[in-house]
């Protein structure tokens, strides 16, 4: 881990596609900016863990329980063909 010293206004660059400001600095509080592309997603770390945790348990459901989705969203089930309509 790199850990550096920045003052309120100071920055870092992370690449040349990312910069993080401080903008204030309150008692405990330090709040960042964070300048990026727009196709580069930017999490608080507790809620990219919550999402990891909600994308593995909803790729290990169960067969009955893919069935019941299916059925309710499109209402069909896996024994029945699903029409598209192609116009």
């Amino acid at each position: 881990m790199l850990i550096l010293t920045r003052k309120s206004g100071e920055s870092i660059l992370i690449g040349d596609d990312i910069e993080i400001v401080i903008t204030s600095i309150d008692q405990n509080k330090v709040k960042v900016g964070i300048n990026s592309p727009s196709h580069i997603p930017i999490y608080r770390a507790e809620l990219y863990r919550k999402i990891q945790e909600e994308n593995r348990g909803a790729a290990s459901i169960g067969k009955d329980e893919f069935d019941n989705m299916l059925e309710k969203y499109t209402g069909a089930s896996t024994g029945t063909a699903i029409e598209r309509d192609n116009s």
